[in-house]
């Protein structure tokens, strides 16, 4: 009963932080995730419950393993985030809304007194969602709206329990189960204000890498071929993404106004083509990843640019890690040291130089 009053002193808090123009969105934010903490328990006591049925039992007690691997091996937060578990009886956590111009990619930002400014609006409720993507489409932007299994809140609510384990992300294959939890965790290590793509790259790096470790040491030979197969496919198609999204970039720079439109759908409908074919490669099994047709049926700037998060500064985050003799801590510190300069010296560093003219492709939360 403590902890819940507290936790409805935080939302009372973070209202009044707010400001009139988006009070309604910090409402749905601050009750949602609330929610979300209320409906968590111990994982013991799921696990300890007669009526837990006996495969959540299982995925729980590997979410545990993994959460020990990372304190111990990943050099990872121990605290209290991932040693409870809510079924929240939906599919998602939170929807995110990205919004971008018809030749740009470019993001929107939002901004907001806590984490500062955001190139993603996320809300609990997937009706809200589609009507703020809708409401922007209106104003002349492209934008999409995606699911998204987990999120952090970068260790600020371990006081009140810690980002609980989720039925969104629960039953995931080994590999990938021990990817999300590294992620997510690696935002409560670094964060720079302002900077998504930043975080986002960061913690992808520290998924894979640790991801990679864990199915190396703990993984059974059967999660190690799964995830082999799994990755390979997701790989390949986010290198056909990444080329696309580097062809726009290119028309929107350097095509005359008149020819944009026209080039921009040639990209468009040869991507999907490119893709139907990848798909088709394939072969047997291929339906568990019908998920990405609907992504390509609606891929526009705000999708592609959203992806950028995920892509743009992995490989400099993983030559950072081996400069630093794969030593995790020495890794973290550097990674902390970044965060604290200014936005261009962390991309100059990083190697992410911007070209005369060009305006960087922005980020999101966690898009596929």
């Amino acid at each position: 009963m403590a902890r819940a009053r507290c936790l409805v002193g935080w939302v009372a808090t973070v209202l009044l932080l707010s400001g009139c123009g988006n009070l309604g969105y910090y409402w749905q934010s601050a009750a949602g995730h609330l929610k979300v903490m209320s409906a968590a328990r111990p994982v013991d006591d799921w696990l300890t419950d007669t009526q837990t049925p006996e495969q959540l039992k299982a995925r729980l007690a590997l979410s545990q393993r993994i959460r020990s691997f990372a304190v111990s091996e990943l050099k990872l937060p121990d605290n209290a985030s991932y040693h409870r578990y809510a079924d929240l009886q939906r599919s998602a956590v939170v929807w995110n809304v990205v919004a971008a111009p018809g030749y740009s990619l470019e993001l929107k930002q939002w901004c907001f007194s806590i984490v500062g400014c955001v190139t993603y609006r996320g809300y609990f409720d997937e009706g809200q969602a589609r009507a703020e993507a809708a409401d922007l489409a209106g104003q002349g932007l492209e934008s999409s709206v995606y699911p998204v299994p987990a999120y952090s809140t970068l260790g600020w609510m371990n006081w009140a329990g810690g980002d609980p384990l989720l039925n969104t992300f629960i039953h995931y294959p080994e590999g990938e189960l021990a990817r999300l939890v590294f992620h997510e965790l690696s935002h409560q290590v670094a964060y720079a204000r302002d900077d998504t793509m930043f975080n986002e790259s960061f913690a992808t790096a520290v998924e894979r890498l640790g991801g990679a470790r864990w199915l190396g040491t703990h993984g059974s030979e059967a999660a190690r071929l799964e995830y082999m197969q799994f990755n390979e496919r997701r790989q390949r198609f986010r290198a056909l993404a990444r080329q696309t999204r580097k062809r726009l970039e290119q028309i929107y720079l350097q095509t005359s106004d008149g020819q944009r439109e026209v080039q921009k759908q040639q990209a468009l409908r040869e991507f999907r083509e490119s893709y139907a074919r990848l798909r088709d490669g394939w072969g047997a099994g291929a339906s568990r990843y019908r998920g990405y047709d609907l992504w390509v049926e609606r891929a526009n700037n705000a999708s592609f640019a959203a992806q950028a998060a995920y892509d743009e500064l992995v490989p400099a985050f993983e030559g950072l890690f081996e400069r630093q003799g794969r030593d995790w801590q020495r890794f973290y510190d550097e990674v902390k040291r970044l965060a604290a300069m200014p936005r261009s010296e962390r991309r100059a560093f990083l190697g992410l130089q911007t070209e005369p003219g060009r305006v960087p492709a922005a980020d999101s939360k966690r898009a596929n």
